[in-house]
């Protein structure tokens, strides 16, 4: 009788047991949560103005995996785009420069000149700060003026400008152009626009767009 007795409450201990476990696993404590994500956001602008770019999308998790739950899916996307702004054009213009000594009010840049008009068209300047000099420009004295890091003066006359009113190559704010000395082949480099006035003229030993 003390055996039976004993094994009757053994088995009450092993049904308690497991009945106790299939609580736990069942209470919100320990449920199996998978990741759900909403829905996708619009698509970003492309972060180019000119040329070669990406845009992204996102999206936000709405409920996060919990108890060994499905893990989040991506949540972020990108995707080439190609952007073609209007001034796109002055990324990829190449300045021509002269020093200023060079016939400031003839349509021949070429020329010297001692003798200038009352009335000129007004000019307007732009500051750039030079960021590479080709070694070729040490051999001119003129252009031994330009010098890395340096701030220079470049005027856009009438005679150079075009028909919108602007020389080719005058850059724009922050972005970094090139340009190319007219008079000696290989004298050229790169700089950054900082300033642009109108109604300008730049001091002298400065330099022209030619």
């Amino acid at each position: 009788m003390t055996a039976l007795y004993d094994c009757k409450k053994a088995s009450e201990f092993r049904v308690r047991t497991v009945s106790m476990a299939t609580n736990i696993t069942d209470s919100p404590l320990h449920r199996v949560s998978h990741c759900v994500v909403g829905p996708w956001g619009a698509w970003s602008e492309c972060n180019s103005d000119c040329g070669v770019g990406s845009r992204e999308r996102t999206r936000q998790v709405v409920v996060p995996p919990k108890s060994g739950g499905n893990p989040c899916p991506d949540l972020r996307q990108r995707r080439g785009c190609y952007a073609d702004d209007p001034t796109c054009h002055s990324f990829k213009e190449v300045a021509k420069i002269l020093p200023d000594a060079f016939k400031r009010y003839s349509r021949d840049p070429w020329r010297m000149t001692h003798t200038r008009p009352a009335v000129r068209t007004p000019s307007y300047c732009v500051y750039f700060r030079l960021k590479h000099v080709g070694p070729v420009c040490q051999l001119q004295t003129w252009s031994r003026q330009l010098l890395r890091d340096q701030l220079v003066c470049v005027e856009c006359q009438a005679e150079a400008s075009g028909a919108n009113g602007r020389c080719l190559g005058d850059g724009l704010a922050g972005a970094r152009t090139f340009w190319t000395a007219a008079s000696l082949t290989g004298c050229q480099g790169s700089w950054v626009q900082e300033d642009l006035r109108e109604d300008c003229t730049c001091p002298i030993l400065s330099f022209l767009f030619v």
